[in-house]
């Protein structure tokens, strides 16, 4: 079983290239291509901010081949990527084709492209149908994600796109394509109020789950912390991915973990990971 984790985090503090010599030297064998600073979005008035990022920039192919190399020559490739967010924003949603196009690029095989949280199967498979044949020329699956909306009265999660089994089968089915397929977030899986828990999630996606995005939380929260330092029944989750024959990549996103970490220690807690990752790898064989 390999692992994977993203990017993001670790290029707050170092830089993409920087990041991805760490985590090869940390011994994960991938890297998940976090492209939010393709389209930085602000969340408090709805629009994209000026963005100088090279992934915003004419030449965001050549810096995707940079990062694939730089990766290659430290023994890691890219297993998938993330591409912008949230894509009820139009903007974002013109950049979801370059997403696409860098993941080819880098050398990944699937993209996750988050569902519009509020809107149905239906509505959500239109914008998929659109992106569908662009990915398959670029030799790219397209993988939905489980969401979840906040209900400030209640103090937990609710209801979006993708958050319950049934849900999540119903926009993998609305679609109905190969190249289509699931990837679960085990942290949203496991809030209140939303998720119908991760280790039912899995069983009911079955073969279809083909990516995944895991960290830790209190069942309550979208913390995206370490994997083993919260409230998460990770026996469970790596006994149901067992059961279904799960061959992809153990892909962690606990991207808020480095947040307390400078440049002189971020490899201590890129190494935290990386135990985390093998301590879920080992679980999973044997």
């Amino acid at each position: 079983m390999k692992t994977s984790t993203e990017i993001a985090s670790a290029a707050r503090i170092v830089g993409e290239h920087k990041a991805i010599e760490l985590y090869a030297k940390a011994g994960f064998d991938a890297w998940d291509f976090s492209m939010f600073s393709m389209c930085r979005y602000d969340w408090a008035s709805g629009k994209c901010l000026e963005n100088s990022h090279p992934l915003a920039g004419r030449q965001y192919l050549q810096f995707a081949r940079e990062l694939k190399a730089i990766g290659l020559d430290n023994g890691i490739r890219c297993n998938q990527s993330h591409a912008p967010f949230p894509v009820s924003c139009p903007e974002i949603r013109s950049y979801l084709k370059r997403a696409i196009e860098c993941t080819a690029e880098a050398g990944g095989e699937i993209c996750v492209i988050h569902p519009d949280n509020n809107k149905s199967p239906e509505e959500n498979a239109q914008m998929y149908f659109e992106l569908l044949p662009f990915a398959k020329g670029c030799n790219v699956k397209i993988a939905t994600e489980n969401m979840w909306n906040w209900n400030n009265e209640k103090g937990h999660s609710t209801f979006a796109a993708c958050a319950t089994s049934e849900s999540f089968c119903q926009h993998l089915d609305a679609v109905g394509d190969d190249s289509f397929v699931a990837c679960l977030d085990l942290g949203h899986a496991e809030m209140k109020g939303s998720g119908s828990g991760a280790a039912n999630m899995i069983r009911a996606l079955g073969s279809r789950l083909q990516a995944l995005h895991i960290h830790d939380n209190d069942c309550l929260h979208d913390s995206h912390q370490i994997p083993f330092s919260m409230a998460m029944d990770f026996d469970a989750i790596v006994k149901a991915l067992k059961d279904i024959g799960y061959s992809g990549y153990l892909t962690l996103e606990a991207d808020q973990y480095l947040k307390s970490f400078d440049p002189d220690d971020v490899f201590e807690g890129i190494q935290d990971l990386a135990a985390a990752a093998k301590k879920l790898a080992d679980m999973f064989e044997n």
